[in-house]
């Protein structure tokens, strides 16, 4: 059964910030901002729909209209899950993209610092869809060329391609200052510069790094926050305080500030909130939880 009316399709980032994705059948997708401030209240509806597959910048609703669990991180199917995968950088899936892609080193924690890939052309938006405090990029080049060095930075310094997600949303409530996070991406960038291993098409990129502070209001969040379960009915009533990756913080009427993973809101019907409505849905404690593969690009 395909789902009538929008449908959220949880985060999406671009150089003007943070918002959420709408689908619909007919009308095709819109974007709604989510800047700090906003006010932000909605009703999950009575199931949770599969988002479907996305395919050159466009989305092809699930033919089989499956549910998918109200907990679940992805708003996908197996099926389609399976199929996004079947064309994908993240999955070594497709190798021929001749697009050229930039490499980079993403710092979330001190000791917690990242390399992955992304496309040249996203600009940097792939940083902040996956809460980078700070990064540099290392170089560009083709696709296979920054394939190469993501393994050579990972064999010959030890610097890993992800993090379960958890472990960067723990780290990134102690806010450490630029300075250090920049001495620290300085050290690891030249000491990748100077491997001996790196491909020759690689274009190598001087040290330049960016800070995503004025962008996240990190420093606007308190030690002590929940995490919002949804499930079908559950309202979520407050307004924006920042917003990091796929996680909005939000600051309830009765002053509590709880956790929304938009991930977790694609496939969704969200109704608006009714006038005078509050926060009805479960709120937990923040624990380590376990997450999907995540993309590199």
């Amino acid at each position: 059964m395909a789902p009538p009316g929008w449908l959220c399709a949880g985060p999406r980032w671009s150089a003007d910030g943070p918002a959420l994705l709408w689908l619909h059948p007919e009308h095709g997708e819109r974007r709604s901002p989510l800047p700090a401030g906003r006010a932000l209240g909605f009703v999950t509806g009575d199931r949770r729909y599969c988002v479907g597959v996305r395919r050159a910048g466009r989305y092809t609703p699930c033919p089989a209209g499956a549910e998918v669990p109200a907990g679940a991180v992805s708003g996908q199917c197996a099926e389609c899950a399976r199929l996004d995968r079947s064309r994908s950088v993240a999955a070594d899936t497709m190798a021929d993209d001749p697009r050229p892609y930039d490499v980079y080193l993403a710092w979330f924690a001190p000791g917690l610092v990242k390399a992955g890939i992304t496309a040249t052309e996203r600009q940097g938006v792939r940083l902040l869809e996956q809460a980078a405090l700070s990064y540099a990029l290392l170089g560009r080049g083709p696709l296979m060329a920054a394939r190469r060095t993501e393994a050579v930075l990972g064999a010959a310094l030890g610097v890993p391609d992800r993090f379960p997600y958890a472990a960067k949303r723990a780290a990134r409530h102690r806010l450490v200052p630029r300075a250090e996070r920049a001495a620290e991406l300085a050290a690891l960038h030249a000491r990748a510069r100077a491997l001996p291993g790196l491909p020759e098409s690689l274009d190598v990129a001087a040290f330049a790094p960016v800070h995503h502070d004025d962008v996240f209001h990190l420093d606007r969040v308190g030690p002590r926050h929940g995490v919002v379960d949804l499930a079908p009915g559950s309202a979520v009533v407050g307004h924006v305080v920042a917003v990091a990756g796929p996680d909005v913080y939000l600051e309830t009427a009765d002053g509590r500030q709880v956790l929304v993973d938009t991930r977790r809101l694609a496939g969704w019907q969200l109704a608006a909130a009714p006038a005078g409505a509050r926060t009805t849905a479960a709120v937990r404690a923040p624990e380590p939880e376990r997450d999907g593969p995540e993309g590199l690009f």
